[in-house]
C-alpha cells in the first residue's frame, strides 16, 4: 500500500497493554511481587487500579512516602519479573485481525505507549502483525506516561494526524484522560477490567468488551470515521 500524505493520512492509535495484548494482570502480580521484596505488601486491586498510570504517579499512589526511596528498585524488579511473563502473554480475542483489517482498509495502525523498547519489544513480538504497524512509541520519546498527553501527541506527530484524523483506542481512565488532552476521541475496551462505566465518565465516546467486539461492530463505531475520510 502506497504512503498516505499528511493531507489524507488516518489513524488509529492503540494502547498496548490491556487493549492488544492480554498483560494486565501480569503487570499487577509483577508490581505485587516487587513491592513485597522491598518490604511493602499491596493489595492486587489497588495495583490494578494504577496499571496504565505514568510509573511515577503509580509509585507515589501506592508506596506513599517511600515512592522516592524505594521507587527506582521497584521499577526494576517489575520489569524483571513482568518480562519473566512473557511465555504468559498473548493477544487479547481479535487484536490481530482489528490490526489488520484497519491496514488493509487505509488506516495507520499506531502504537501509541511509554513503554520501554525492551517490553515494546516483546509486546510486537507476541502481537505478531509488524507488517501491519505503521508506528510507534516509546518511554524513549516522552517525559511523563498518560494521563499526560505526551504519548498521545507523539503517536500524531509520527503518523502525520490530528485530533480530527486519529481516534485512540484504550482500556484505562488513562487512556482517555490522556486522549482528552490531547483532543482526540477515544474509544474504550473493557478488556483490561476497568467498567464501563468508569471509561464513558472518563471521556470514552464508545465502549466495546474487547478488539474482537470492536471489529464486529467497526462500521457502527467511531473509527468508521476514520474509514470514510
Amino acid at each position: 500500500m502506497a504512503p498516505q500524505s499528511p493531507s489524507s493520512a488516518r489513524a488509529a492509535l492503540f494502547d498496548v497493554d490491556g487493549t492488544l495484548v492480554d498483560s494486565n494482570y501480569l503487570h499487577v502480580r509483577a508490581w505485587q511481587r516487587a513491592f513485597r521484596e522491598i518490604g511493602h505488601d499491596v493489595d492486587a486491586w489497588r495495583v490494578h487500579r494504577a496499571i496504565g498510570l505514568d510509573s511515577s504517579l503509580l509509585l507515589e499512589s501506592l508506596l506513599g512516602d517511600d515512592a522516592d526511596s524505594l521507587g527506582d528498585r521497584a521499577k526494576d524488579l517489575h520489569m524483571t519479573y513482568y518480562l519473566g511473563a512473557r511465555d504468559s502473554m498473548r493477544p487479547l480475542a481479535g487484536a490481530r485481525e482489528l490490526v489488520r483489517e484497519l491496514h488493509g482498509r487505509g488506516v495507520q495502525v499506531v502504537l501509541a505507549t511509554s513503554a520501554s523498547e525492551e517490553e515494546l519489544d516483546v509486546l510486537r513480538e507476541v502481537l505478531s502483525v509488524d507488517s501491519c504497524i505503521a508506528h510507534t512509541t516509546s518511554a524513549a520519546d516522552v517525559d511523563r506516561a498518560k494521563p499526560d498527553p505526551g504519548v498521545i501527541r507523539a503517536a500524531m506527530d509520527r503518523s502525520s494526524t490530528s485530533g480530527e484524523t486519529a481516534v485512540m483506542v484504550g482500556d484505562a481512565v488513562w487512556d482517555a484522560e490522556a486522549a482528552s488532552r490531547a483532543g482526540v476521541t477515544f474509544v474504550g475496551l473493557l478488556s483490561g477490567g476497568i467498567s464501563r462505566a468508569e471509561l464513558e465518565a472518563a471521556g470514552a465516546e464508545a465502549v466495546f468488551e474487547d478488539a474482537q467486539d470492536l471489529l464486529d461492530r467497526l462500521d457502527s463505531s467511531p473509527l468508521a470515521r476514520l474509514l470514510s475520510l
